[in-house]
């Protein structure tokens, strides 16, 4: 873990971002500093450090703050719960924190490590036993940036049909005798909460939460054997989703995207498990599994609306303030006409 605060991963992750240098700088920089870190470590520890670092810093931190916050100051944080005083951990706005609610976030951090050690198991698996080469790419070269985001997009889309498959015909199927086990763990624990809150993204029996989350996340990864710095990305992503989604919270930074999949999510939950099966709702809209006020049709066309509403009113502000200028244009005219007549 000590690898996990020094300076190559801080800067992999950060750098990017908050630097203040020149475009190429901070290419450079972000090079030699990945070159460091590859060539200085083995590719395990690159692999299972940088992953727990993009959980820690996207999911855990912000997820394991917005539980205290539910918890500690409930007057406050219900204002922005999308389910009011029901959608805090205690289900009250002058509850106490009850032994479930750490069940809830002790489970879900444990889960976390779980599959960050099943990462490892199958990088030793396919690396010592099978003698076969890693399940993903480590090179000291950048892949190209067009290249990244299709390998992205492709991993997303994979991620959506294993989750959706998976969600609907495994995890909510109590007839077959092969899901039956996975389907009551999945509903005796997950199906428990009223609703989403902070960290219940990850909250689920371990076997369910190996089926129904870990292995539709790592997977497409495999598949497409993404190159490391594209896996840290497309598991950014992921963490970013699963922050806000299962957060309970109204305020979102992007409406459409996260606004979106966070009410399917509380639909989902509080239909036990009728419909909603996919994060993004593509496939429960092809499929007719969609349930709640809304799919995924309908944002689009929501959001478009409201796009034209914002563009409508910048013409708008536009126009006052040409008129304004134009205004201010004729008085100070009119003001210099006049002390000419004066002058002569």
């Amino acid at each position: 873990m000590d690898a996990l605060f020094t300076l190559p991963f801080i800067t992999i992750l950060l750098v990017p971002t908050m630097s203040s240098y020149a475009t190429s700088l901070n290419v450079i920089f972000f090079y030699m500093t990945w070159s460091t870190l590859v060539l200085s470590h083995s590719p395990l520890r690159v692999e299972l450090v940088g992953s727990f670092a993009v959980r820690l810093l996207l999911f855990i931190i912000p997820s394991l703050l917005g539980f205290l916050f539910d918890i500690l100051t409930p007057s406050a944080a219900v204002h922005i719960k999308a389910h009011g005083e029901s959608g805090l951990p205690s289900g009250r706005k002058r509850g106490k924190v009850r032994t479930k609610d750490l069940k809830v976030a002790g489970w879900s951090l444990f889960n976390i490590i779980m599959g960050t050690a099943l990462q490892a198991g199958i990088e030793h698996l396919l690396v010592r036993v099978f003698k076969v080469r890693s399940a993903l790419k480590f090179s000291v070269f950048f892949p190209l940036p067009w290249s990244m985001a299709f390998a992205l997009f492709l991993g997303l889309i994979l991620r959506e049909s294993i989750t959706y498959g998976v969600h609907r015909h495994v995890l909510h199927n109590s007839k077959s005798i092969f899901t039956k086990y996975l389907a009551k763990c999945h509903n005796n624990w997950y199906h428990s909460l009223s609703v989403p809150y902070p960290l219940t993204a990850h909250y689920d029996h371990p076997l369910a939460y190996i089926v129904g989350r870990f292995i539709p996340t790592y997977l497409p990864a495999m598949l497409l054997r993404y190159h490391m710095l594209t896996f840290m990305l497309y598991l950014a992503i992921v963490s970013v989703e699963e922050s806000f989604a299962y957060s309970g919270y109204t305020i979102m930074p992007t409406k459409f995207f996260l606004g979106g999949i966070a009410r399917r999510t509380d639909e989902h939950l509080l239909s036990e498990g009728e419909g909603n099966f996919g994060p993004w709702g593509v496939l429960d809209w092809i499929f007719s599994t969609t349930i709640g006020e809304s799919n995924v049709e309908e944002d689009i066309m929501a959001e478009m609306d409201e796009a034209e509403i914002e563009e409508q009113v910048r013409k708008r502000l536009e126009a006052s303030k040409k008129k304004i200028r134009a205004g201010t244009l004729r008085r100070n005219t009119t003001r210099r006409g006049s002390k000419a007549d004066d002058a002569e």
